[in-house]
């Protein structure tokens, strides 16, 4: 815990970008696949295209984007402020460079988008498709075994290659599809859409008593995978390590684990909504949402765009009870162990605050299939007065709360007071619970008091920590 909050972040400073192994063996060319991404520049007619790039990929940007300048004729730019959640298509960033499409490199949670043209290039990681398959059977020497393959998106590519090796002698398998944003319509009976993934399960008569192979590395994708599809037996091979296994993630001490939070949730009075994501289709959906459903539940909520969360910057919210971070499928299962307050999915939130919703063993981490029209999406029962309403008792404090909707009146402060002068341009700004709230506090963070602080030349500070500097004890000349 002390170490989660004093972290000043200095790994992430040192820490060098060199080119990655397909730069250094003369394979840029397919391992970004050129080709298909100049087809896509072309064909759109786009004169501005971003370039995004996960933090292990940064050394090749450069070269990357004059070769597709002098591919393409259009101009490359590379965003660079994509640490965090670089999965997600940061849409925002390409927005700001004027950009007229997307080419998003390295691993995808392939979340849809909903204002630019999006190209995914995952970059074909090498995989060795005769150990895969040999550890493949390993794992299932029944040749009856009904099992569906998941891959990593980086391994997609040989995928067709592993498909031609198992499926004569397995007769009740079937291979995933990667689908780049959401397909048109609904899906038909027997067609699962997921994840980005899509696979029939008519042949294996439902996915009861299906097994999951995944070909990738341990993660947030497979933590994902196994808590939605909880109710089947997982195993995976890593293709870094070239090892299969069963996955021994006890997903039911898991899911008890998020059912201890919802239950942290109905404890709590003040909600902090995270936001996670600006470029997943659907998130504004997903924050009025929440906000509303809240509003009902009787609990005052405040929206915090905070870019990465970590210990340090949410301890700054004491009046918070918990957190609800709103983000794609991969980044929502947040581990808040090392938080000062619990940090919940947009799912668990439901749980905890809709009483028509009711635990079935399905878990849902992708914040869209919650919104109106979507497969999970349970409507607000009718408010209920809180006359009529049966208490609740808490399983974590022993206290009794409520457990209905209620609909409280708007608060309607007097128009005197709801506006008042900010500066001397007499700008008007309007007064919030919050922000008074926070002006009560005696510190609030960094004040920049520009034209008040005289401008001197740069001196040598002092070194060491807080506790010990190393000039402490000396005489000061």
């Amino acid at each position: 815990m002390a170490t989660a909050f004093s972290s000043d972040g200095e790994a992430a400073l040192r820490r060098e970008l060199g080119p990655v192994a397909a730069a250094s063996r003369g394979n840029l060319d397919g391992f970004y696949e050129m080709g298909r991404a100049a087809a896509f520049v072309r064909s759109g007619g786009f004169r501005k295209v971003a370039l995004q790039f996960p933090d292990e990929l940064l050394g090749d940007a450069a070269a990357v984007a004059a070769r597709m300048e002098a591919a393409t004729g259009a101009e490359m730019y590379v965003l660079g402020d994509t640490t965090y959640g670089s999965c997600c298509v940061d849409e925002v960033a390409a927005e700001h460079a004027g950009a007229e499409a997307v080419l998003h490199y390295g691993p995808a949670c392939l979340s849809p988008c909903k204002k630019l043209p999006v190209l995914h290039i995952f970059g074909q990681q090498p995989l060795d498709i005769g150990c895969c398959a040999e550890a493949f059977r390993e794992l299932y020497p029944d040749r009856q075994s009904r099992v569906v393959v998941l891959s990593d998106v980086v391994y997609a590519h040989a995928m067709g290659e592993l498909e031609q090796q198992l499926c004569p002698e397995y007769p009740n398998i079937v291979f995933s599809r990667v689908v780049c944003g959401d397909p048109p319509g609904p899906a038909p009976p027997g067609e699962v859409r997921k994840f980005g993934r899509q696979f029939l399960t008519e042949a294996l008569g439902g996915l009861q008593d299906c097994a999951m192979f995944y070909v990738g590395a341990e993660g947030l994708a497979l933590t994902s995978f196994m808590l939605t599809w909880n109710r089947c037996p997982f195993s995976s091979f890593d293709p870094a390590t070239s090892c299969g296994r069963h996955e021994t993630l006890n997903v039911n001490r898991a899911l008890m684990r998020r059912l201890y939070l919802v239950e942290r949730v109905r404890d709590a009075r003040v909600v902090g909504i995270l936001v996670g994501t600006l470029g997943v289709a659907g998130y504004l959906d997903v924050l009025q949402h929440l906000r509303e459903l809240l509003r009902q539940a009787g609990k005052r909520s405040y929206t915090l765009a905070v870019g990465k969360p970590n210990p340090a910057k949410l301890a700054n919210f004491l009046e918070v009870d918990i957190f609800v971070l709103v983000a794609c499928a991969q980044n929502s299962l947040l581990d808040s162990s090392d938080f000062y307050r619990p940090i919940v999915t947009p799912y668990e939130l439901e749980l905890a605050c809709n009483p028509a919703r009711e635990w079935t063993g399905n878990y849902f981490t992708d914040f869209r299939d919650l919104l109106p029209g979507a497969c999970a999406h349970v409507e607000l029962p009718p408010a209920v007065p809180a006359a009529e309403a049966v208490p609740d008792i808490s399983l974590i404090t022993g206290e009794m709360r409520a457990a209905h909707l209620c609909d409280p009146p708007a608060p309607q402060l007097p128009p005197s007071t709801t506006l008042a002068c900010r500066d001397q341009t007499r700008a008007l700004a309007e007064i919030s619970p919050a922000a008074s709230f926070l002006e009560s506090r005696s510190w609030r963070g960094l004040e920049q008091q520009l034209g008040q602080t005289p401008v001197s030349k740069a001196v040598q500070g002092r070194r060491g920590i807080a506790i010990a500097y190393e000039d402490e004890g000396r005489e000061q000349p």
